[in-house]
C-alpha cells in the first residue's frame, strides 16, 4: 500500500513538473520583448581611407579619393597636388559602428568598413585614423586598424573569380570610445518600458506582473507600447538592481493572429492564434500537354511530289479531380488547419492559393501578409 501511494506521488510530481514546463515554455523574459526607454545604442559614422591595398583600390580617376589622400598628406606636412596622385593602393570607405549604452571612454567597439568607390577588394588593407560622429556631429570614437575581409576577388587576364563581398570588411575592437553619452540613470525616479511589439494585452500583463513583483501599484500602462514604473523607495539608491530584476521577469506576450506567405519561395508561416470559420476546401489541377513529332511524307512512285518532313502535333488536356472535399469546422486552430489541408494532398504553392481564397471568403480570422 505504501509503495502504491509512493508511486502515485511520483506520478503527481511528474505531471505537475510537465505542466509547469509547458506553461513556462510559452513565457518570455521582459528583456526579450521590451527595453527601457533611454537605454539604447547610438549609431556612429565616419569617412576614412584604407591604405596598403595590392592594386585593388580606387582607380586614379576617383577624384574623391585623390582629394582625401592629398588633404591627409598635407596635414602630415607632405604637400602634394591631388592631380599628381596615381596610386591604386588606396580606397575611400565609410566606417560605421554602434555605440552601446553606458560605454565608457577607453572601451573598444567593432566597426564595419564599406567601400564607396570602384575598389575591387579591401583585403590586406589598413584603415587609418578615422573619427566617428553621431547625429549631432560630435566625435564619440576613433577607428583604426587592419581590415578583415570575408571574400576575395582575383583577376588574371580576362578571367576573374569572386566570392563573397570583398569590398566590405570589419575591424574587431577597431574603435576606441573617446566620449561618453551622458545619461543620469541612477538619479531617475521613474522608469519606462517600451514594448518591441505594441499590444494592449501584453502591456496589461506586463503591468500586472511588475506590480505583483513589487507588491504594490507602482506600474501603470500609458498606451499599447509602454509601461511606466515608479521606483519604490527601497530601490531609489539601487536602480540597477531593480532594472535587472524587472528584466528577468517572465510573462506570456499576446501575439496577433498572422499568416505570412511568400509566393516566390513557397514559404508559409502561421501564428498559433489563427482561426478559421466553417469552410469547404477542394483542390484540383488542370494539366495541358502539347507534344510534337515529325513524320516523313513519301509521295507515290510516279508522282511529281517530293519527300518531306511533316510535323504531327497532339494536344492532351487532363483535369485532375479533387481528391477530397474537406470541410474545416469553425474555430479550429492552426494545427487542425494544416492537417486538414494536408489530407487533400496540397503542395506549398496550392496551400498559398487556398489560404488566399479562404481569406477572400472572410473565413480566415487573422491577418494574411503576402511578401
Amino acid at each position: 500500500m505504501q509503495l502504491r501511494k509512493k508511486y502515485i506521488n511520483k506520478i503527481a510530481v511528474i505531471c505537475i513538473s510537465i505542466c509547469l514546463i509547458s506553461c513556462m515554455a510559452h513565457a518570455a523574459r521582459v528583456k526579450d520583448i521590451a527595453n527601457f526607454r533611454g537605454v539604447r545604442s547610438n549609431q556612429l559614422i565616419g569617412y576614412g581611407l584604407v591604405v596598403g591595398l595590392d592594386g585593388s583600390g580606387d582607380s586614379t580617376s576617383s577624384d574623391v579619393m585623390r582629394r582625401s589622400l592629398g588633404e591627409m598628406l598635407s596635414k602630415m606636412g607632405v604637400g602634394i597636388d591631388p592631380k599628381n596622385i596615381k596610386s591604386k593602393n588606396v580606397a575611400g570607405v565609410m566606417v560605421t559602428a554602434n555605440l552601446p549604452p553606458f560605454s565608457k571612454a577607453g572601451s573598444r567597439i567593432n566597426v564595419l568598413i564599406s567601400s564607396i568607390g570602384d575598389a575591387t577588394s579591401l583585403r590586406g588593407g589598413t584603415l587609418i585614423m578615422t573619427p566617428l560622429k553621431a547625429a549631432n556631429q560630435d566625435v564619440y570614437a576613433v577607428a583604426q586598424g587592419p581590415v578583415t575581409v570575408g571574400g576575395y576577388a582575383e583577376t588574371a587576364g580576362a578571367e576573374q573569380q569572386k566570392q563573397g563581398h570583398p569590398t566590405v570588411g570589419k575591424i574587431l575592437n577597431g574603435a576606441i570610445v573617446e566620449r561618453e553619452v551622458e545619461f543620469g540613470f541612477e538619479k531617475m525616479d521613474r522608469l519606462e518600458l517600451a514594448l518591441n511589439e505594441p499590444d494592449f494585452t501584453t502591456a496589461t500583463r506586463l503591468r500586472d506582473r511588475i506590480n505583483q513583483f513589487l507588491e504594490g501599484k507602482y506600474a501603470k500602462t500609458t498606451d499599447s507600447g509602454s509601461v511606466r514604473i515608479k521606483v519604490p523607495r527601497r530601490y531609489r539608491k539601487n536602480i540597477v538592481s531593480l532594472t535587472a530584476q524587472v528584466e528577468a521577469l517572465e510573462i506570456k506576450p499576446d501575439i496577433k493572429a498572422r499568416v505570412i506567405v511568400n509566393e516566390r519561395t513557397g514559404t508559409i508561416v502561421m501564428g498559433e492564434n489563427v482561426r478559421v470559420s466553417t469552410v469547404a476546401v477542394a483542390q484540383g489541377n488542370l494539366s495541358v500537354t502539347i507534344s510534337q513529332d515529325y513524320t516523313v511524307s513519301q509521295p507515290n512512285g510516279f508522282s511529281l511530289g517530293e519527300t518531306m518532313t511533316v510535323p504531327d502535333t497532339s494536344l492532351l488536356v487532363e483535369e485532375e479531380d479533387p481528391k477530397k472535399l474537406m470541410i474545416v469546422p469553425e474555430g479550429v486552430n492552426i494545427g487542425d488547419v494544416v492537417r486538414a489541408l494536408n489530407a487533400i494532398g496540397v503542395s506549398a504553392k496550392d496551400l498559398i492559393s487556398i489560404l488566399q481564397a479562404i481569406d477572400e471568403a472572410g473565413a480566415l480570422h487573422g491577418e494574411l501578409i503576402t511578401s
